[in-house]
């Protein structure tokens, strides 16, 4: 953290713009007068939570978890717990969005086969109702997953990343996507947040990599070109791509988590950087590490994909590209440029 604060209150008032989730309102908004979650409901007239309560709650669950621990022989457990309280609500979201699915599908269903009969009105505001019910539902739960995941990565410098499935939302445009899903969301048109339609950047560095400011130098000077840009990672949990991850969080840039496939042995990362090229990047960043960057430094130089090089502290690298110039520009400029160099980069 690079800013002062000469007293508390200073303090106090920035840690709340950082964790700060203004969309509480939006997403426990009722949508019917009636809720009904299931066919074996009746409907419901009670309302959704308060919003000012929910989001009062999730700030007090996580900062006593982090205070509990704090200058404690356990301090370095506080964010394991605080990460399965993100992920309690995450897992909720998930199974509310494939009940959502499934009723939609139904709903789909019923239109087609037209009735006019009394019973099929009913049958078709009752799914209806259903379906915007579990909408409803699963919008808060996602805002409140969403605060968790803010204030995770505010305490722990990491963002939060769910073990199984993509952090996805309704209501806020930060997201992690795994690659499966961004993959069967192109060709499936499923939801715009698991098949966003920004231009790829790939990053990729060593699990040792520690340098923040060059990584964020690097991503923002390429955001700044490119504001519609998503980023797409190797998915190590430390190092540069956590690192570049934070800062897509901080950003509300999209994240793609490019996980090897475990299934596949020794292999799987070498498989995995050959896919990556699939998402048809318009720039890469690869930070020193080890055969995992070098092979795929290799491939995009091998499809021509403008590339930058960022080593390790005291190794000179190329600088930050602050002009406007389009990516298939800058790499037929006159400068000489990483992506072009006969030798791979001294990973």
């Amino acid at each position: 953290m690079t800013d002062r604060f000469s007293n508390f209150a200073d303090l106090a008032e920035h840690y709340a713009r950082e964790i700060a989730t203004p969309d509480y309102a939006a997403a426990f908004m009722e949508q019917t007068e009636l809720a009904k979650l299931s066919i074996e409901h009746e409907p419901s007239a009670a309302e959704m939570p308060d919003p000012d309560v929910a989001q009062a709650a999730i700030e007090m669950m996580l900062a006593t978890v982090f205070d509990l621990f704090r200058d404690t022989r356990m301090e370095d457990m506080a964010s394991e717990v605080a990460w399965g309280i993100a992920n309690s609500f995450h897992v909720v979201a998930k199974r509310l969005d494939t009940r959502e699915d499934s009723m939609a599908n139904r709903l789909q269903e019923k239109l087609r086969e037209y009735d006019p009969s009394e019973v099929y009105a009913t049958d078709l505001e009752d799914l209806t109702m259903q379906a915007r019910s579990l909408a409803e539902c699963r919008d808060a739960m996602e805002c409140m997953r969403d605060h968790a995941a803010k204030i995770y990565l505010v305490e722990t410098g990491r963002p939060f990343s769910p073990v199984r499935g993509s952090r996805v939302s309704s209501k806020t445009n930060a997201s992690m996507i795994e690659a499966r899903d961004y993959l069967a969301a192109q060709k499936a048109q499923r939801r715009e947040q698991f098949a966003p339609t920004g231009p790829v950047v790939v990053f990729s560095g060593g699990q040792q990599f520690t340098d923040i400011a060059q990584v964020e130098d690097y991503l923002n000077a390429i955001r700044t070109r490119i504001p519609s840009m998503v980023l797409a990672t190797t998915a190590q949990n430390k190092g540069a791509d956590v690192i570049a991850a934070a800062w897509a969080s901080s950003k509300n840039v999209p994240v793609i988590l490019c996980k090897p496939d475990a299934s596949r042995g020794p292999s799987a990362p070498y498989q995995r950087n050959a896919r990556m090229l699939s998402f048809k990047p318009v720039e890469a960043v690869v930070c020193s590490g080890g055969g995992i960057q070098a092979n795929l430094a290799d491939r995009l130089r091998e499809a021509r994909v403008p590339m930058h090089i960022v080593r390790e502290a005291g190794v000179p690298n190329e600088a930050p590209p602050a002009r406007s110039k389009a990516p298939a520009q800058a790499e037929r400029g006159g400068a000489k440029r990483t992506v072009n160099g006969d030798d791979l980069p001294p990973f």
